[in-house]
């Protein structure tokens, strides 16, 4: 189909690669430079609790990110837009942002597309934390999207799916467990992830911090934004 130039592209990287949840016109594989995929945000929501965090990724500054480019009809721009601010900006973790990402494949191109990245002044802001921290949060963490090991895992193959390696993600699931790519492949919470869970319960969590709402609610505005 031919492309408009009011259509939409958007640059997927977590999640939104393998659960999108919005009508797609395109699919590309895409590369964006300056950023990096990385397990830099605290989840309070989607795959973990104020009580028990879990780990989400973000764009952080800094490197080249392999990924997806999603095209997007005009006529679903509003829709889809509404869906991804009630999706990513639930706790203003996430800022929108507008990047260049060059489309792998034929023909090659350029375009500009929307994204989600990382706000670094943010309470949920994780920094570098050690691989060996981040692999206890998510072995520990589950929210109302599921288990954060599914979350892990399903990124990771649908990485490899596109041939993109990951080395630091692929690390982690190592760390997690021998059996976790074998039995965590769920989108949401396979029984595996979910028994590793609650095994976890029993063990202390390696970060405790709970961020207060007035510290959150500053970054809410982002949410009724318009256009």
């Amino acid at each position: 189909m031919t492309a408009s130039e009011d259509d939409l592209w958007l640059f997927a990287y977590g999640s939104l690669m393998w659960r999108p949840g919005f009508a797609v016109e395109e699919t590309r594989r895409a590369r964006l430079t300056g950023y990096r995929r990385c397990f830099s945000i605290y989840s309070v929501h989607h795959r973990g609790t104020p009580e028990r965090l879990g780990m989400v990724l973000g764009l952080d500054r800094g490197g080249v990110c392999e990924g997806i480019a999603y095209r997007i009809a005009a006529a679903n721009v509003d829709a889809t837009r509404h869906y991804l601010r009630a999706r990513e900006l639930i706790n203003g973790v996430y800022r929108e942002a507008v990047v260049p990402v060059e489309l792998e494949g034929e023909p090659k191109a350029e375009v500009t597309a929307l994204t989600y990245i990382v706000e670094r002044a943010h309470p949920n802001y994780a920094h570098l934390l050690p691989l060996t921290t981040q692999a206890r949060l998510i072995k520990g963490a589950k929210g109302i999207s599921g288990a954060n090991i599914d979350y892990l895992v399903s990124t990771v193959r649908h990485l490899r799916e596109l041939g993109i390696r990951e080395r630091e993600l692929e690390r982690l699931v190592t760390m997690i467990g021998p059996l976790a790519w074998q039995r965590s492949h769920a989108q949401h919470t396979s029984p595996y992830a979910a028994a590793v869970v609650q095994a976890q319960r029993l063990r202390r969590p390696p970060v405790q911090r709970r961020a207060r709402k007035d510290e959150r609610r500053k970054f809410l505005y982002r949410l009724h934004l318009e256009g």
